[in-house]
């Protein structure tokens, strides 16, 4: 049987062993209507149990509608209960038939049937393999700051201040609120716990020194990096994200401009200046919620409370807690930074990005948190 085409046709053989299809001419689109037509009205039900070999040496022209075709074919074939395949195929031809195979294809789920014990180790495997990348981009990243940071002190008339002042408005004086709400709240709650434990020693007294210290020198500095790294943080990421995806950074490199300097370095020093103005209020929010409920709960005048904080806390206790702030929001600014720059081309990307960047800040913070506590202890202060 034979089959006319304008662009293209195929002809059908019948052997012993099977079925031979050869295509003939140019598949393309310019006779795909055509095509599509005589490819449905094959029939190959006698081909029931045996092999349907598609020769494609006598094939001419191909492109992704003729390929489309050649695919209907293969799964007309395996519907009738043949065994189907492709020979023949020039290399060009096969190329794009190997591109059509794998296009719209997503890989099968890897560990569905393993244990979910086994799945945990592999999973934390993956993590701990991958946090040597991360390392080497973070370094990397950081060597790149600094490199920018020698070029502007020679040439300070590139530093982009207007672009720091609108990103120190975002992260220092929009965040004033809630910084300051959440650790008036946090402050309150510590001072009645402390009340109540207290009270079992009649030392109820002693809820200032402990309130002072672990505002000043911890709580303070802590609470305002966590929520910077989840308000501030989160935001820088998505932001470059959305520039890698829509290829404006790959836009300014091509202008033979610097995006460390442009999109890095305003957002990095923004951080750097509103980290310890905002751990400073952070403090002062804590300390006033920690005296209301003082007052409150455990009969210690606003009076007394000041005179005990007063006789508690030195001025190196204060700066114990904010000479932190700075060294925070340069992590932070960094991981944002870099995770965003590892953004591909997708939504779920930014997503996943989005929320690694939150979830390193926050544990980078805590491990820097604990590195100095060490630190501090080490020197005695």
């Amino acid at each position: 049987m034979q089959a006319e085409a304008t662009s293209g046709s195929f002809k059908t053989e019948r052997n012993d062993d099977g079925v031979v299809l050869k295509p003939l001419g140019d598949w393309t689109a310019l006779g795909g209507e055509q095509l599509a037509r005589q490819v449905d009205r094959i029939d190959l039900r006698d081909a029931r149990g045996k092999a349907l070999t598609i020769d494609l040496s006598g094939l001419g022209r191909l492109d992704t509608v003729g390929a489309v075709l050649l695919r209907r074919l293969v799964e007309q074939a395996e519907s009738a209960g043949a065994t189907a395949r492709l020979d023949g195929a020039s290399p060009q031809h096969q190329r794009l038939l190997d591109a059509l195979d794998g296009r719209g294809q997503e890989p099968a789920p890897k560990g569905r049937n393993e244990s979910p014990l086994f799945a945990m180790l592999a999973n934390f495997g993956a993590g701990v393999a991958s946090l040597k990348d991360d390392v080497i981009l973070g370094v990397g990243f950081l060597g790149a700051v600094t490199m920018a940071t020698l070029r502007l002190l020679r040439a300070p008339w590139r530093f982009r201040f207007t672009s720091t002042v609108a990103n120190l408005q975002r992260v220092g004086l929009a965040a004033t609120p809630i910084v300051a709400l959440i650790s008036f709240l946090v402050g309150a709650i510590v001072a009645q716990q402390s009340i109540f434990q207290l009270k079992n020693f009649g030392a109820t007294l002693f809820v200032v020194d402990l309130l002072g210290i672990l505002v000043l020198r911890e709580l303070g500095v802590l609470l305002t990096a966590i929520m910077v790294a989840g308000r501030s943080g989160s935001a820088f990421t998505a932001e470059i994200g959305s520039m890698k995806m829509r290829e404006e950074i790959d836009a300014l490199k091509t202008m033979g401009l610097d995006p460390i300097e442009i999109l890095a370095m305003p957002r990095l020093v923004a951080l750097v200046i509103a980290m310890p103005l905002l751990s400073f209020l952070a403090s002062m929010s804590a300390l006033l919620g920690g005296g209301l409920v003082a007052w409150a709960y455990g009969d210690i005048t606003p009076v007394t409370f000041l005179q005990r904080l007063k006789d508690a806390l030195t001025f190196q206790t204060f700066m114990v807690g904010i000479v932190k702030a700075p060294f925070m929001a340069v992590v932070i600014g960094l991981i944002a930074c870099t995770e965003g720059a590892k953004v591909k081309g997708s939504a779920e990307s930014l997503g996943a990005r989005t929320t690694s960047s939150v979830v390193k800040s926050i544990f980078v913070v805590i491990v820097l948190d604990g590195v100095f506590a060490m630190l501090f202890a080490a020197m005695g202060i």
